[in-house]
């Protein structure tokens, strides 16, 4: 066939070669050797590199033709036309490894291994058992399998090339079976399995040979040899360092050898071991035996006694030692020590993660790995990198660790096998176990094709593109979709960023920190001393509790098993509160009210920071914990930031009337809005208790979402109250007070007046239909329901309790200018528009502008203002309250600073323009701006109102219901430290603070307002 043909060119276009020019050379010499038959180029295309496959195909006949042996070119050619199967397999182990190319270019009749039975080789063979594996490697050195000690029949280099080639010829019967397979990803973990156990057999001939090698002294001494990481755990790769540590003891009895002679003979021994598999020779090494992990590192002995090595994991070991003893296995050399190795030192691994900063330092090795990488390789590395393969390693691992010393089902040295027991567990979540798995067996695939090129240690993708597409090929097998490169980088790297979401979300769990201090006993919460130990920690019905805890985790679904591995932490964070005991009923009742939903306890698994800050809130608030009960599904917020963030008045009025206008009855619709309501209130009141804002924020944030919930629930009413009695009607609402000032707390009432604008209709009838609007309004928003009520107060209109609910602007009009009290224009003060109509509130507002902004107010008004806040002082104030507590009353309590600022306003606001405000602050600020008082003072009294404040909410909060003084009872003090930021411990400091900074306030009250 012409070289130039573009048949030929085209034929080999699609099957998948590169560099078609040289191709075709060597497609055209390969034609003319007698060993090959008429090969079908489409036959290439199954490799991973059909160039690869070309050229080892023409130096494998090359090696054949000159071999010598009788008639192996015609058996070759035989085969090229008698079994197709085995030149399928043939030119897939060629393209696949350019390695295993120079070894049958080495070994020219090892093409035969590749004859199989229905395509299986190794994988899935009945003689491919561990110990199958053993014997075929022991034969190879000449030593006797059955035998208790096997020695090699030799201990130099002949033994060496007839265990490395033995070994390769394993591998080429291994990558002949992985390469051909359709489905990688499903039979990675059994080529690592048989990888490990190759390496096992390697190591126990090599052994063999290292006796030869010494001669007779080695029979003195008994060396285990055990299996660390990758080979520990039977999942390791095609070519890498096997990880080991070695353990001597003297074979005789005690005395029989002296210590020194025992380790020099181990060591000996360890060292002719290594050099069988590693040193330079005919024969290609197979990978260096790594003894690093030993204790002390590289600069430890070799070997240790058995008791030496008990003594320095007792004494010395770092818990990264611990960590890596989680995969050692006894792989080599005397069974019954290796296995006392096993028996003596597996225990400490499920101890280790009690050590202090246990977890801390896993994760801080995890982050050294990443951040020692050369910022070059980064982006290409496979298994160090974020997103790679230590990053599912190490979070199976700390799971491992810190829950295995309860739950035994966890004690899996391979990966595998230990994302299947965390997620059947319920440690990881069935999709997120999944994910992880897939993501893993992926990036093993990915891992395996890069090493089984060359038959060299990497991880780093390659860049170049040549090498990029070979590598996709042997990912992606023939029949996949596409088999490009950029596909494959595409997928690697999405995967690589949802392995590192999923890695960071489980490694840094704060639940994982917390249940690495416990012992068995606290973590299983199953015996008898379970509930002294709630009793020390704070529970006060330690047997009640141990109830709630057997009703949240008994039973064998996911739900139970996921508690039972939440609890022991949570129970710990939940007696940091100030009533446990209520914290763990909330707890309780949260959960089964959300107990069936897949999220919620996964949440609390898996976030870092909604059960740490779940336990906080159930502990330091009954009002947020009913509120809960009402809206479970809002514990999902405490992973959110965005669904905490505080809404604006627009947004929730404008969702509070499109929810409204849903409902066809005024019930249901105002239930809607105060259901929007209720839910904005839990979630300032979150935000309160974490401390997630300024706490100046949380009165602005409530006055908000109350004017917001009154504008929306009038626009309600209105629509359901028929026609207004003209068509001019208008309407609105005037907040007064602390609603007015926009200084609201949880317990403050709605204070309110109503104005209308009869526009034109029949006097009677615009009072009638005004009245019922607001009678209406008032009923609706009080209505005894599932979600919280807003008390709408009018009793600050004209006459009080005794006048009309209801006036016309006129009507108010002529009231302000007959009858107005001094205490009137105070109230006034605070007015502010709301709801409705807004520019017959601007009229209102402009009608009492002279009257809280007088010109100048006559001296006997403010005595009149003086006297009445004396005699508010001695009356209103409840019988047996702490004038010094009372918190609203009291001494340097709210009323102190707000008349302050009233009287201030009063006296100035007709020249000071930033007197006119509704604020408390805000006037005590321009107060002080103008040089109407101090600096000093105005700080004493923000101090002061902001405090006492604080403690009116964070009562409300703790109790669920308002407390009018500051408390008494000390564990009524310590929450309300808790809620303002105080560290535990400090309730009586908080009262001490209180109580100072409120006499402050009163000195500057007293000598500002009655000066």
């Amino acid at each position: 066939m012409a070289r130039s043909d573009p048949s030929t060119r085209s034929r080999l276009t699609r099957a998948g070669f590169y560099d078609v020019e040289k191709s075709e050379r060597f497609y055209s010499a390969l034609l003319s050797e007698p060993a090959i038959g008429d090969v079908d180029v489409n036959e290439f295309a199954r490799a991973a590199s059909p160039d690869d496959a070309l050229l080892g195909l023409l130096r494998l006949a090359e090696a054949v033709r000159t071999d010598g042996r009788d008639d192996g070119v015609g058996e070759l050619a035989a085969a090229w036309t008698d079994d197709p199967e085995l030149v399928r397999r043939l030119i897939t182990t060629l393209g696949a490894s350019t390695g295993l190319v120079d070894h049958v270019v080495r070994h020219p009749a090892d093409w035969r291994l590749l004859a199989g039975d229905e395509g299986t080789l190794l994988l899935g063979r009945p003689g491919c058992t561990p110990a199958q594996l053993r014997t075929a490697l022991l034969d190879a050195v000449g030593a006797d399998p059955a035998a208790d000690v096997p020695v090699a029949a030799g201990g130099g280099e002949e033994q060496w090339t007839a265990l490395r080639g033995r070994y390769r010829q394993l591998l080429l019967q291994l990558v002949a079976d992985d390469s051909a397979s359709l489905q990688p990803t499903a039979i990675v973990p059994e080529v690592a399995r048989i990888l490990a156990d190759m390496a096992a057999a390697a190591l126990e001939a090599s052994l063999a040979v290292a006796r030869a090698a010494i001669g007779p002294e080695h029979a003195k001494v008994r060396l285990a040899v055990i299996g660390m990481g990758k080979t520990g755990g039977r999942e390791l790769n095609y070519v890498s360092d096997v990880d080991v540590i070695y353990v001597v003891e003297p074979a005789g009895p005690p005395g029989s050898a002296d210590d020194d002679e025992v380790r020099e003979i181990g060591t000996h021994l360890a060292t002719q071991l290594a050099a069988a598999c590693a040193a330079p020779s005919t024969e290609p090494a197979l990978w260096a035996v790594d003894a690093a992990l030993r204790p002390e590192g590289k600069n430890g002995q070799l070997v240790r006694t058995l008791d030496e090595h008990r003594h320095y994991y007792d004494h010395w070991a770092k818990s990264w030692e611990f960590q890596a003893l989680l995969k050692a296995r006894p792989v080599a050399g005397d069974a019954e020590l290796g296995q006392a190795y096993y028996e003596a030192l597996n225990p400490l691994v499920w101890e280790a993660s009690r050590r202090d900063g246990f977890v801390d330092s896993v994760r801080a090795m995890r982050t050294r790995v990443t951040d020692n990488i050369p910022d070059r390789d980064v982006p290409q590395q496979l298994k160090l990198g974020p997103g790679g393969l230590r990053d599912v390693e190490f979070s199976a691992q700390l799971l491992q660790m810190v829950h295995g010393s309860a739950d035994e089902s966890l004690r899996a040295p391979n990966t595998w096998d230990a994302l299947e027991a965390l997620k059947a567990g319920g440690y990881i979540g069935r999709d997120d176990g999944a994910e992880l798995d897939a993501g893993y067996r992926f990036l093993r695939v990915i891992e395996h094709r890069l090493q089984m090129s060359r038959l060299r240690r990497t991880h780093l993708v390659p860049t170049d593109p040549h090498a990029l597409r070979s590598l996709a090929r042997g990912v992606y097998p023939i029949g996949s979709e596409s088999r490009t490169g950029d596909r494959l980088e595409a997928s690697r790297k999405e995967l690589a960023r949802r392995i590192r979401v999923l890695h960071q979300r489980i490694f840094y769990r704060p639940v994982l920190a917390a249940s690495a201090h416990l012992t068995g006993d606290e973590a299983t919460l199953t015996t008898s001393e379970a509930a002294g130990r709630l009793a020390a920690v704070g529970y006060a019905d330690p047997k009640g509790a141990l109830r709630h805890i057997q009703a949240l985790s008994s039973g064998v679904s996911r739900r139970a098993a996921i508690q039972r591995q939440l609890l022991p932490v949570l129970l710990e964070w939940l007696s940091n509160g100030v009533d446990p005991d209520a914290a763990l009923l909330g707890f309780r009742k949260v959960s089964e009210s959300l107990g069936t939903s897949h999220w919620y306890l996964r949440l609390l698994r898996d976030s870092g920071v909604a059960a740490e800050r779940l336990t906080t809130l159930l502990g330091v608030s009954r009002k947020i914990t009913e509120l809960l009960l009402d809206r479970p599904a809002a514990v999902a917020w405490l992973d959110d930031p965005k669904a905490l963030r505080a809404a604006d008045r627009h947004s929730i009025a404008a969702e509070g009337d499109r929810t409204a206008a849903r409902h066809a009855t005024v019930d249901d619709a105002i239930g809607a809005v105060r259901s929007i309501y209720t839910r904005e209130l839990l979630r300032v009141a979150i935000r309160d208790a974490l401390a997630l804002g300024e706490p100046n924020d949380v009165t602005v944030e409530l006055s908000m979402i109350a004017e917001a919930s009154i504008a929306t629930a009038l626009t309600t009413v209105r629509r359901f109250a028929g026609d207004p009695p003209s068509a001019g009607f208008r309407f609105t609402v005037v907040a007064m007070g602390r609603l007015g000032g926009a200084e609201v707390g949880y317990d403050s009432d709605a204070d309110v007046i109503f104005v209308y604008d009869p526009g034109g209709a029949d006097a009677a009838a615009a009072a009638e239909y005004a009245n019922r609007l607001a009678g209406d309004l008032i009923a609706a928003l009080r209505a005894p329901t599932g979600n919280a009520a807003i008390a709408l107060d009018a009793a600050l209109r004209p006459e009080g309790k005794n006048g009309p609910l209801t006036r016309s602007l006129e009507s108010y009009a002529n009231y302000y200018r007959e009858w107005s009290q001094p205490w009137e224009a105070q109230a006034l003060l605070r007015a502010r528009t709301i709801a409705g109509d807004f520019d017959l509130g601007a009229e209102y507002e402009m009608l009492i502008e002279p009257l809280r902004y007088p010109a100048e107010i006559p001296e006997d008004a403010v005595r009149q203002v003086r006297r009445l806040k004396a005699r508010m002082e001695s009356e209103r104030l409840p019988k047996g309250a702490e004038p010094a507590r009372h918190l609203k009353l009291g001494r340097g309590g709210l009323s102190d600073v707000e008349w302050v600022a009233q009287l201030l306003q009063l006296e100035y606001a007709h020249v000071v323009p930033g007197l006119r405000t509704t604020s408390t602050i805000r006037a005590l600020e321009a107060a002080r701006d103008a040089q109407l008082i101090g600096t000093d003072d105005v700080h004493e009294l923000v101090a002061a109102w902001t405090f006492a404040g604080r403690v009116r909410g964070a009562m409300v909060l703790w109790r669920g219901r308002p407390a009018a003084s500051l408390p008494t009872e000390g564990r009524d003090l310590e929450a309300v430290a808790r809620l303002l930021g105080y560290p535990p411990g400090s309730g009586r400091i908080v009262e001490d603070d209180y109580l100072r900074c409120a006499r402050h306030a009163r000195r500057v009250m007293e000598r500002v307002f009655y000066g």
